[in-house]
């Protein structure tokens, strides 16, 4: 019988898919492959995700993300208006998702673009499971998420430095904006090569957060939802998405603290989203105010009381009862000291302030006659 000897190229991803295809001809055919199984052999076409992006196998992670970068914004179809590049910037969208991921371009290298999707090349963990690979077709939500959600080309008017149409540039050396003028927001235009545009951030959005004495002294969770327009995967339309803002408030925080959530304002093709900041701010309290980690009891008491003595019962913010017998002249304004009855302190949760009984003497409007003469007879002058 007649045979030959095929000589195959050592690629590890063209003999992969050899082997594969071979496979499946012996499965499908009861005799030995007929010259139209060969044929069909040679019109399958397995892309090189390497040569798509233009470099080699030895490639670095970096040498990937600045060739897909270069790639991506030559062929872009709102840059290049030719028939093929949609198709072409779908190729690099797929080439890069493949290369930039370790494990997929393990599989890839070992069983070529067959392997990889078909599922016949095992996951590279030593389990021995297959792994199979679909790109999700969207090369606008890939380019999308390498810049950041952001479109280069929306920052510019369409025109070149040097006079020439967008769609005549080639993007080559380190910067494919550099022949670019771009703008600032006042309208001037900036030398390209001074540094491309870049977006910025908006001021942080703040919001007070009103909390009781009581939440404070036992600490709770607060949720606050949002609504904020988020960019779509092609980098530039919108929508609008709902979230739900999750606050611990830690036991003994101080009014003005505050808790930032970064980059949950809106967004938009041009600016990054701001920060939203909540500042924590006292309720007003039926019975006491805040001094830091002390509260403040505020006590009336009458005149005679502030000249005779008195004895006071107060309750601190847990409601335990504290009793004090006064026998010194009251003052306006004079405090008393109740230990450890405060709120916790911030740094060390298991300490309190102090509880301050703050007196305030109600003076008469008026006085008899015969007690405006007792007071003369008694009083120092």
């Amino acid at each position: 019988m007649p045979h030959c000897v095929l000589h195959l190229p050592l690629d590890p991803a063209t003999l992969g898919a050899f082997v594969l295809l071979v496979r499946g001809v012996r499965e499908t055919c009861s005799s030995a492959p007929t010259l139209t199984h060969l044929q069909s052999w040679e019109a399958i076409q397995w892309r090189d995700y390497y040569k798509t992006l233009g470099i080699s196998k030895g490639a670095t992670e970096e040498d990937i993300k600045k060739a897909y970068r270069k790639q991506a914004l030559k062929w872009h179809p709102d840059k290049n208006k030719s028939a093929a590049a949609e198709e072409k910037f779908k190729e690099i969208a797929e080439a890069y998702e493949v290369l930039s991921d370790p494990k997929k371009r393990e599989i890839y290298d070992q069983y070529g673009e067959e392997g990889l999707k078909g599922g016949n090349g095992p996951v590279p963990d030593g389990q021995g499971t297959n792994f199979t690979y679909t790109f999700h077709g969207d090369p606008h939500a890939t380019f999308a998420t390498f810049f950041g959600g952001s479109n280069p080309f929306e920052m510019f008017f369409g025109r070149k430095a040097n006079g020439r149409d967008d769609e005549d540039m080639e993007v080559d050396g380190n910067d494919p904006f550099g022949s670019f003028t771009s703008f600032n927001l006042n309208g001037f235009p900036r030398d390209g090569h001074s540094g491309q545009q870049r977006r910025k951030q908006d001021p942080p959005i703040i919001h007070e957060l009103r909390v009781t004495l009581e939440e404070v002294f036992q600490g709770c969770t607060k949720k606050m939802k949002i609504s904020h327009k988020r960019l779509n995967p092609d980098g530039r339309t919108m929508r609008t998405e709902d979230k739900i803002l999750t606050i611990e408030i830690k036991r003994g925080w101080k009014e003005g603290t505050k808790i930032t959530f970064p980059r949950e304002g809106d967004e938009s093709p041009n600016t990054i989203p701001a920060d939203i900041v909540f500042v924590i701010k006292d309720k007003p309290h039926p019975h006491f105010r805040r001094e830091g980690s002390n509260i403040v009891y505020p006590v009336r008491v009458s005149l005679r009381q502030s000249l005779c003595g008195c004895s006071v019962s107060v309750s601190s913010i847990d409601g335990k009862m504290s009793h004090m017998k006064i026998t010194d002249v009251i003052k306006p304004g004079m405090r008393k000291i109740v230990a450890g009855q405060g709120l916790p302190l911030p740094k060390n949760p298991e300490q309190r302030g102090d509880l301050v009984v703050e007196f305030d003497v109600n003076f008469p409007d008026v006085l008899p006659g015969n007690a405006k003469d007792v007071l003369k007879r008694h009083l120092p002058t």
